[in-house]
């Protein structure tokens, strides 16, 4: 009993820092989106994970409808990929009449910026992948 009991105080040790990390890690990405909205022609943002969800975005009444546009993006572009076998896709940009979206996975958040149609995607993608070079 006692010896369960000790590797039950071990997991829960190894287990809090990874947390930790994995917190520090979403910051990071949030400060970087923050800075990323400021660039000229970038409207707003979607930043989703398992455990939370963050919208900053210039005019709210539309967060629905660039939260569905987002989420379909993202996952019509991981069906594409497995269908044409073409590996972990980087970045999806999807061009409409007057706005623009860069969708990307790092790590396990999914995130979608939206730009004004002369919005520069290329610009804003490389300074995400800058943090991440993985990306």
């Amino acid at each position: 009993m006692t010896k369960k009991k000790k590797d039950t105080q071990m997991e829960n040790e190894v287990s809090e820092p990874m947390t930790a990390q994995v917190t520090a890690s979403e910051s990071d990405l949030r400060a970087k989106l923050n800075e990323i909205r400021g660039y000229d022609g970038v409207v707003g943002y979607i930043l989703r994970n398992s455990h939370s969800a963050a919208v900053d975005l210039k005019d709210p009444t539309k967060i629905i409808d660039y939260a569905v546009l987002s989420s379909s993006t993202i996952d019509a572009g991981q069906e594409l990929s497995e269908l044409f076998n073409l590996g972990n896709i980087r970045s999806i940009v999807v061009e409409g009449k007057n706005i623009k979206m860069l969708s990307m996975i790092i790590d396990e958040n999914r995130i979608s910026i939206l730009m004004e149609k002369d919005g520069d995607a290329e610009t804003v993608r490389k300074a995400l992948c800058s943090k991440w070079s993985s990306q």
